[in-house]
């Protein structure tokens, strides 16, 4: 009767373990195309707002201008002629650098482009993409993962792609780089499960 019982175990992982293994595969298949999608935007440029799940689209960057030369009628101490005026840094009004359109990437479009190309969509945002998938500890980094920058991610997101490396759309290009720990979010998230 044991032997029985043995057999038919036996049978029945045998008939199990290929639909496990094809699913696994499956899964390692579809991660493999995620980070294969991601870094084939490597060199794309950055731009504010850009990418979707067809790829690279119109942003936004901003345009760095000369700063303005002092003036040279006010003789080498500006403060000293002129008595009474508040220049300290909270009267000086704060001046946003012009912004151009581009064609490009931020960091949240190239994931939704990279996921978007095995049927899975991402929300637009770095906060939001922070809310799905399983949340994990770095130590627990799998190629796929997404680190998260920022409280509850909301600055920047990245994708681990293996060997302490990571893809991320950045300024001024897509780029694979080390993973930044400063100002990583406590937990990455894995959208694909293996």
């Amino acid at each position: 009767m044991k032997r029985i019982c043995a057999v038919m175990i036996a049978l029945a992982l045998l008939v199990a373990t290929p639909g496990m293994a094809t699913a696994d595969s499956t899964r390692q298949q579809a991660i493999n195309a995620v980070i294969a999608r991601a870094l084939s935007q490597r060199g794309v440029p950055f731009a504010y707002g850009g990418g979707n799940m067809a790829g690279p689209s119109l942003g936004t960057v901003a345009v760095e201008t000369p700063a303005p030369a002092a003036d040279a009628s006010l003789g080498t101490n500006p403060l000293s002629n002129n008595v009474g005026l508040n220049l300290s840094p909270a009267a000086t009004p704060v001046v946003e650098p012009p912004r151009v359109s581009r064609v490009g990437f931020d960091a949240s479009g190239l994931v939704v482009y990279a996921f978007g190309g095995v049927g899975i969509k991402m929300p637009r945002s770095s906060g939001e993409q922070y809310k799905v998938g399983r949340k994990i500890l770095p130590s627990q980094a799998l190629p796929g993962d997404l680190i998260f920058y920022g409280p509850e991610g909301s600055q920047s997101v990245a994708m681990f792609v293996g060997n302490g490396q990571m893809v991320e759309a950045t300024d001024p290009a897509v780029t694979v780089s080390p993973v930044r720990t400063n100002g990583m979010a406590p937990y990455l998230s894995r959208i694909i499960e293996y």
